[in-house]
């Protein structure tokens, strides 16, 4: 008896790899470096840094192990990591010995042949910057399902309603002097877990973006959208009351782009009529200007009108730049005297005091403009490669935010916003030489860029899928009985 050639199997819509113990644990280290990081003063301190390298580590080994029980390997091809990657590889460009030997007058000074000013601090950040690269990377490839994007989502908007409680709490108890109620600071003002009321200001900025890009998309239910906006008004309240005017900038940049971006080329709008697009319109707007009008309000009425002060005062300041005018003066004349490669990773505070036009005995470890200090530190290696992350991060993010998952869509547009407001900030600021902060920034920048694996099929795409899953169904089951008659 001739046995009938078999069925030809259609190809799986989109193949699910396996769940090992190994990649929930990646998941789950991830979800909770977001968390560990900002409480531990936004690790920023040697002991803190450590534990974050080591979790990197961890990561790998858990990642081999994932590979090794399913016998494959998963890598992520977003463009992203290549600039991140080259950055590595310019630090240790700048770890080999290629400077010329500098005459020491016959002093026995054992002079560093390195390019790199510091190469301490070179290897530091190298470590730093290859930790956030291994993150950013997992983040990529474990982020693989719907559920895991929402899981890890509403991780971030939850942790930020409760880090902007903790922040105004402690704020309203202590006056910004301490930390957790015990540390005390003497030369700066803190604000939540962060020495640095600047950087709070930062992390709020990429909280707040992703429950107002879900609701900028109009992709919450009726019912929720109070809670994803009471969460999203002390989010910005808590920004607003650090009393930082890069943060309060960056605020109102980041609504306007989320106004604008909503309804940018978006398969849904276009296909609308030019009554519906207006009315669409009007209504981002709308929700932008009541959303204004509360978080001022809102500022106000828990910190009182001096919560402004400084941002209305700064025009009949002595100096309103803060000095920051005279370090960004300095790092462009560092920028001049070394264009190509830069001083080193991590070796502004070395550099600084030899430029610095005032008595030379200030030392500045910040250029306090992230852009500036990424041409004095890389050259203009470095600032290609800054240039070529920010490119890739946003038109490939336009390109992901064109999805019928629609919650998919304004997690996209929230991560690009969040991403936003923090390069606008780093104009003034240098909240992403924090560490839970540059974490943190390429979790949004990975979940805006993220494949269709975290897009959920559309009801047509289901209902394809269960037809077909039947029909395979039915030729297993009317195969079972041939092949056992035959054998």
């Amino acid at each position: 008896m001739l046995r009938p050639e078999p069925a030809a199997e259609p190809p799986a819509p989109s193949a699910k790899r396996a769940r090992t113990f190994a990649s929930r644990f990646i998941f789950l280290l991830i979800s909770v470096a977001v968390v560990m990081t900002t409480l531990a003063y936004g690790t920023v301190h040697y002991w803190a840094l450590a534990v974050f390298w080591l979790s990197a580590a961890a990561i790998i080994c858990f990642a081999v192990a994932d590979a090794w029980q399913l016998r494959s390997v998963q890598l992520s091809l977003n463009p992203l990591q290549l600039p991140v990657l080259g950055m590595i590889v310019l630090g240790i460009v700048q770890l080999l010995p290629l400077r010329v030997a500098q005459d020491t007058a016959g002093l026995p000074i054992a002079s560093s042949l390195a390019l790199s000013f510091d190469p301490y601090a070179t290897r530091l950040i190298i470590i730093q910057v290859t930790s956030l690269l291994i993150y950013f990377s997992a983040t990529l490839i474990f982020t693989d399902t719907p559920e895991r994007l929402r899981l890890l989502a509403r991780t971030i908007m939850i942790f930020g309603f409760a880090l902007a409680c903790f922040g105004m709490t402690q704020s309203f108890a202590t006056g910004g002097t301490r930390v957790y109620w015990f540390r005390e600071l003497a030369q700066s003002t803190a604000f939540g877990p962060f020495i640095n009321r600047h950087h709070f200001a930062g992390y709020m900025e990429m909280t707040i973006a992703l429950p107002l890009g879900l609701l900028f998309s109009g992709v919450i239910e009726r019912e929720k959208r109070p809670i994803y906006a009471f969460a999203a008004a002390l989010m910005g309240i808590a920004l607003i009351m650090t009393n930082s005017r890069g943060g309060m900038i960056s605020l109102g940049a980041e609504i306007v782009f989320l106004a604008v971006l909503a309804g940018f080329r978006s398969k849904r709008v276009r296909h609308q009529s030019p009554a519906a697009r207006a009315r669409f319109a009007m209504v981002r707007a709308g929700l932008a200007f009541v959303l204004v009008g509360v978080l001022i309000g809102g500022a106000i009425g828990f910190g009182g009108p001096e919560t402004f002060s400084r941002l209305l005062g700064t025009p009949t300041a002595a100096d309103p730049s803060t000095g920051r005018a005279h370090f960004w003066n300095v790092t462009l004349d560092i920028i001049k005297a070394n264009p190509y490669v830069g001083t080193g990773l991590g070796a502004f505070g070395v550099v600084y005091t030899s430029y610095d036009t005032h008595n030379g005995l200030f030392r500045l470890e910040q250029a306090h403009n992230d852009y500036l200090q990424v041409i004095s530190d890389g050259g203009i290696i470095g600032g290609v490669l800054g240039l070529a992350f920010i490119v890739i991060l946003f038109r490939q993010g336009f390109v992901r935010r064109e999805t019928d998952d629609r919650f998919r869509r304004g997690i996209a547009t929230g991560a690009l916003a969040g991403c936003f407001a923090v390069l606008i900030h780093s104009f003034f600021d240098f909240t992403l030489h924090t560490t839970a902060n540059a974490l943190l920034f390429l979790i949004l920048a990975a979940l805006a860029t993220q494949d269709s694996r975290v897009n959920r099929p559309s009801q047509r795409r289901r209902r394809r899928r269960s037809l077909a899953e039947a029909d395979n169904l039915e030729l297993a089951q009317a195969a079972t009985p041939q092949t056992l008659v035959n054998s």
